[in-house]
Formats: structure tokens, C-alpha cells, sequence
């Protein structure tokens, strides 16, 4: 069965979230397992068209070298490829953010591709289809900065190959509980991925060069956890505890990517 991705507002980053696994049935002829890490995947094949304007599911889907967008708007896209939040996408017109569209594709490469290659995908298809040109630059907006907390931090040095990729193991028990396991992570790739989990651009404040190996715990439903007080905390008191970092929330420059043009793309 292939991976299906719901990603909430900062999808996308979620891009960070729950693109892996093994390809199975459903999957083209000839996909066995993950793409080469060191692949850069285009669309061997590709449509885009507006989607039913009935339709109430939203997805990203990955089935081997077969990937969906079902029912996003490019701003939603942008997201996702980006690794962004909403407020960092700039200047755009304003059909970006209301008219949704149903992408239907193969990759040019066998197998099925991890986060960061489904990204690149996302970004070539914006930019081969939606006509994007786009620059990146800092603006002032509301963040939240991570910082070291007055005891220091609490992260180990990764152990992993020098060439390694980042990765990012998330586990959700039927308790309102979450385990999130963190291998090869800069403090720049931490606050990526915790677009997913905060409302506002995560801003690196850390000083912190190295990259490392750590496990956060927390409670993401209150409703459903222990009422014994053997919960684990929120994720912002847990990112404070457990990693000896703090999530402040201020107005500072973050990265945005201003849209300097993007077209309505041609029937297929």
C-alpha cells in the first residue's frame, strides 16, 4: 500500500512527515523500495487540472514513483516544497491561495522518493507548469525564536556517517502521546521540521553549529492522555525540558519567498 500524506497548514513541511516506507501494491511496474538517495527526480509524466470545486478531501499521496496532489492550492504546494509557512510566501496573487488543483504524475526515476526528492518535485513542478519565478529574502515578521535555555542544551552528537541525511522518525499512541526521534539534526533542520507543530517560522537563535542525535516526547491531546500526571508535557514545555532549548515567540527577520510571477498552467 503506498503512503498517503495529510498535511496540516504548514504542509509541508510536512513534507517533512510520513513521506517513507516500502512501495507495494499500487505501485508502478518496476518500483521496488526507496529511490537512490542521491537522486534528483523530474516528472517523467504529468497533469495538472483544477480540482472539483465539491471536493473536500486535501492529500499528498506517494505510491512508488506515482505521485498525487489532490485538491491544493499553490500556496499549499509552495508549502510543501518550501518547507515554509504561510506567512513566508509573499506577494503572491490571490488565485494562489483559493483556486486548488489535482496533480497526477510518475517520477523519471525508479523507486519511490524521500521527503527531501517529493520536495524537489514539488519545485520543479512550479516551476515547469505553474511558470514560478520567485526570489528569497528576510522580512520581519513574528517567529519563534529557538534558543538555548539557562542550563544548556541537552542533545548528543550524532553518531551518523558524515554524508548522512537528516531523518526524522515520528511514532502517535492511541494515548494523545508523541515520540519524535531525531538522527543528524542541525538546529536549522530542527526548526524546519517543526513547522509542522508551530504556527509562526521557527528562526534558528541557538548558536549551534553541530549536528545531533535526540528524542522529544510530548502530549499533542490533551483529551485523550492519562489523567495521572504521567503524561508527558506539551511540546513547547518538552522541547524546554527534555532538549534544554526554548521556543520564544518575538518579531525578527525570517527567510520569505517572495513570488515574483506565476501563471495559471495550460490544460493538459
Amino acid at each position: 500500500m503506498g503512503v498517503r500524506v495529510w498535511l496540516a497548514a504548514a504542509a509541508m513541511c510536512a513534507a517533512t512527515m510520513g513521506l517513507s516506507g516500502q512501495t507495494g501494491a499500487g505501485a508502478a511496474p518496476g518500483d521496488v523500495g526507496m529511490m537512490a538517495a542521491d537522486a534528483d527526480p523530474d516528472w517523467d509524466v504529468v497533469t495538472v487540472k483544477p480540482s472539483d470545486p465539491n471536493e473536500l478531501e486535501h492529500s499528498f499521496m506517494v505510491r512508488g514513483r506515482h505521485v498525487m496532489v489532490h485538491n491544493q492550492t499553490v500556496e499549499e504546494m509552495l508549502m510543501a516544497g518550501y518547507s515554509l509557512q504561510k506567512d513566508q510566501i509573499q506577494d503572491a496573487p490571490e488565485w494562489v491561495k483559493t483556486q486548488r488543483w489535482d496533480v497526477d504524475g510518475l517520477a523519471n526515476v525508479d523507486g519511490q522518493p524521500a521527503i527531501k526528492q517529493f520536495q524537489s518535485m514539488v519545485r520543479k513542478l512550479m516551476l515547469e507548469r505553474f511558470g514560478l519565478k520567485e526570489h528569497t529574502e528576510q522580512r520581519e515578521m513574528p517567529v519563534f525564536a529557538l534558543t538555548v535555555g539557562k542550563e544548556g542544551p541537552k542533545l548528543s552528537p550524532t553518531k551518523s556517517a558524515a554524508n548522512a541525511l537528516p531523518r526524522e522518525d515520528v511514532r502517535s499512541e492511541a494515548a494523545g502521546e508523541r515520540t519524535m526521534e531525531f538522527t543528524n539534526i542541525s538546529m536549522r533542520d530542527f526548526g524546519v521540521m517543526m513547522l509542522y507543530y508551530a504556527d509562526k517560522p521557527v528562526v534558528d537563535h541557538t548558536g549551534l553549529t553541530g549536528k545531533y542525535d535526540f528524542t522529544l516526547k510530548y502530549t499533542y491531546d490533551e483529551e485523550r492522555a492519562p489523567k495521572d500526571g504521567s503524561a508527558p508535557p506539551s511540546i513547547f514545555t518538552a522541547v524546554q525540558e527534555q532538549l534544554g532549548l526554548k521556543l520564544e515567540a518575538m518579531k525578527a527577520p525570517a527567510d520569505v519567498l517572495v513570488v515574483d510571477r506565476v501563471e495559471r498552467p495550460e490544460a493538459n
